[in-house]
């Protein structure tokens, strides 16, 4: 799982949220206090959905997946996670839809933040369906510390918002509730016009959204406002380009990445373990110390200055520019 380490919980509450929304609260088998982590941070869930005879784990049927953390960030005696139901997705989500009952005990990562608050004098919140999760505990900062924050929260129809009684305490002039079906689709650009220089966007939420706000910031002569998003899903992945080598540390083993092959496929068919999930670049499972060499970063996670440091790359989408990688595995 990942690089981080693993932690035992049980599911203390599952409960709807909307028709296709389902809450979880999470508490630590042993009592203990769950690890500290700061608003933006997600965990990924080992969802274990196959064993052998014996009651084993089947490691090629375990689903990891990552959800963003909604609850209180000081609060360690409990974690929660908002899951959205996925008809067309890659199983994860109707496995707890499905599966997972109140009571369970599942595996799941340490908190990590590829997606951090720092805000400037003013935020903006733009949340599209259940990209609401991450904005949540942003906001509580946000108000915690006295900043000048609003919130578009937007949805194809309002009975389709979720978590909407942890705002209800919040002064709800700040906070801007857009059901396409009711209130018609919202004016982007109208809203953007609005941000100064002391303003902070984040969003999280479908890609036609982060796509539009993207395009809208690369619109700006001299950007004025900062824009900071997290995707559920990237675009197509892009494996052109040319064969380079890895080579594991531990090992010295050598393995040619062809080209037009990702690097994560070949490493794991060559028997070298590494978690995965997405595999387009968004989630972060598959992210390897990188010890010497250029990566080609495709991802959709590391910031530019994450990139140009070269100490972590996403195996599943990105490949080298330099002839040879050596990688911390």
């Amino acid at each position: 799982m990942a690089t981080t380490n693993q932690i035992l919980v049980k599911v203390a509450a599952k409960q709807p949220l909307t028709e296709d929304v389902v809450g979880l609260t999470l508490v630590a088998v042993n009592g203990e206090p769950l690890p500290p982590w700061q608003p933006g941070a997600h965990i990924e869930l080992a969802l274990e959905t196959c064993t052998d005879a014996d009651g084993n784990v089947d490691a090629d049927n375990v689903m990891l997946r990552q959800y963003s953390l909604c609850s209180d960030c000081n609060d360690s005696s409990q974690w929660q996670v908002a899951v959205l139901r996925e008809e067309g997705g890659r199983g994860g989500s109707l496995f707890i839809h499905n599966q997972i009952q109140q009571g369970d005990t599942l595996k799941v990562s340490e908190p990590r933040n590829h997606f951090p608050f720092k805000p400037r004098k003013k935020c903006l919140f733009i949340a599209g369906g259940i990209g609401i999760t991450p904005m949540l505990p942003m906001i509580q900062e946000a108000d915690a510390k006295g900043l000048d924050w609003r919130l578009v929260y937007l949805s194809r129809e309002r009975s389709r918002m979720s978590c909407l009684e942890k705002l209800a305490h919040y002064d709800q002039s700040r906070i801007t509730l857009n059901g396409d079906k009711e209130d018609g689709y919202i004016d982007l650009p109208g809203l953007l016009a609005t941000c100064d220089a002391d303003t902070s966007v984040y969003s999280c939420g479908p890609k036609p959204l982060l796509d539009a706000l993207e395009q809208r910031y690369a619109e700006q002569a001299n950007p004025i406002w900062s824009l900071d998003i997290e995707r559920f899903a990237a675009g197509p992945v892009d494996n052109s380009g040319g064969a380079f080598d890895v080579v594991i540390n531990s090992t010295g083993q050598r393995i040619r990445i062809p080209e037009g092959e990702s690097a994560l496929t070949v490493l794991r068919e060559a028997g070298i373990k590494i978690p995965t999930s997405c595999g387009d670049g968004v989630c972060g499972s598959c992210e390897t110390g990188v010890l010497s060499g250029v990566p080609d970063h495709r991802d959709s996670i590391l910031s530019e200055e994450e990139r140009a440091d070269n100490d972590y790359m996403m195996l599943c989408v990105s490949r080298s520019v330099s002839p040879e990688l050596v990688l911390d595995l």
